[in-house]
C-alpha cells in the first residue's frame, strides 16, 4: 500500500491524492500522472506434484497517463523448462471512473483489463496469466483508505486461451472468475516530520478462483510488508499460502520480493 506517495505534503496542503499499493493485488488508485515506474517482481514456489522449486522473474513498467488512466507493460520469465527463460509478456490498463476523496480518507472505483501471451505448456488446472496462460481479463476495484487502514477488493472475469503451439485442453474450463480481498495499515512513522521517512506498512491479502464450467476453486492469503523510501523507492516482502483447493496447481507456497523505484513528473 502507498500510503502516501507524498502523505507528509498531502496533510499540508491537501493538494496530493492519497496513493495505495498492495503486493499481490492492484487497488482502485492509480500510478502519480505523468510517473513512470520500473519495478522486478520475484517469487520462489515450492512444487507440489513434483521435487524442487518454480522461481518466476517478472520485469514491469507502469505509466500514469493522467490521475485516471495507467498501463503497465510485463514481461514473464520462469525455470519451468530447468532454466530461466523468457515465457510470454502481458499488457494491463486500468481506469478510475469515481473518486470520493476527504482529508484523510478517499473511495474510489476502477475498472481493468489485462491481456498476456505465454509459451508454456499446461501443466495445472488454475488460469494463472502471469504464469501459466494466455488470455484476457477485465474487471471492477474498489479500494476505501480511512486514515491509516486501506481496503481493496475486486472482481473479474478470466478466459485462457492457446498458448503458442499448445492448444488449450479440452477437459479443462478456460472460464473463471477471479476475486480479491486486501487491508494494509501504516505502521510506521506514528507522526510525519518530512515526507524523506520511511513508510513501513503491514498487509493481509486474500486471491481466489473459481472456475465456472466445474466450479473448482482455491483461495490464497498473503500477509507481507512493504517499505517505501523516499517517496519513490519500495520493497516489498510477502508469503503466499494455500488456504483452500479443490483443482490441481502446480505450485502454491512460497515467498515474493518486489523491488520498485518511481520516477515523477516524467511525461507532465
Amino acid at each position: 500500500m502507498r500510503y502516501l506517495s507524498l502523505i507528509f505534503l498531502f496533510l499540508v496542503s491537501y493538494q496530493i491524492e492519497a496513493q495505495e499499493l498492495f503486493v499481490v493485488t492492484e487497488p482502485a488508485s492509480n500510478a502519480p500522472a505523468g510517473s513512470i515506474g520500473v519495478r522486478v517482481g520475484q517469487s520462489l514456489m515450492e512444487k507440489k506434484l513434483e521435487s524442487g522449486s518454480m522461481y518466476n522473474l517478472t520485469p514491469e513498467v507502469t505509466w500514469g497517463i493522467n490521475k485516471n488512466l495507467m498501463v503497465r507493460t510485463s514481461a514473464f520469465l520462469s525455470n519451468q523448462d530447468n532454466g530461466l527463460g523468457l515465457k510470454g509478456g502481458g499488457f494491463y490498463a486500468k481506469y478510475r471512473f469515481f473518486s470520493a476523496d476527504d482529508l484523510q480518507s478517499h473511495f474510489r472505483m476502477a475498472a481493468f483489463g489485462r491481456y498476456s501471451y505465454n509459451n508454456s505448456y499446461f501443466n495445472q488446472e488454475a488460469i494463472d496469466l502471469a504464469n501459466g496462460n494466455s488470455g484476457y481479463e477485465a474487471g471492477l476495484v474498489a479500494t476505501q483508505l480511512l486514515h491509516k487502514v486501506a481496503i481493496s477488493s475486486s472482481v473479474s472475469y478470466v478466459r485462457a486461451l492457446n498458448n503458442a503451439d499448445y492448444s488449450f485442453p479440452d477437459m479443462l474450463g478456460k472460464n473463471a472468475i477471479n476475486y480479491t480481498f486486501s487491508v494494509g495499515k501504516l505502521m510506521h512513522p506514528k507522526k510525519y516530520t518530512s515526507y524523506k521517512q520511511t513508510n513501513i506498512n503491514a498487509m493481509l491479502e486474500f486471491t481466489g478462483q473459481t472456475i465456472t464450467e466445474n466450479g473448482r476453486s482455491y483461495l490464497d492469503v498473503v500477509p507481507s510488508i512493504q517499505f517505501i523510501i523516499n517517496s519513490q523507492a519500495r520493497i516489498d516482502l510477502a508469503y503466499k499460502k494455500e488456504l483452500y483447493s479443490s483443482m490441481q496447481r502446480m505450485a502454491t507456497d512460497g515467498v515474493f520480493l518486489k523491488l520498485e523505484y518511481t520516477f515523477f513528473n516524467v511525461t507532465k
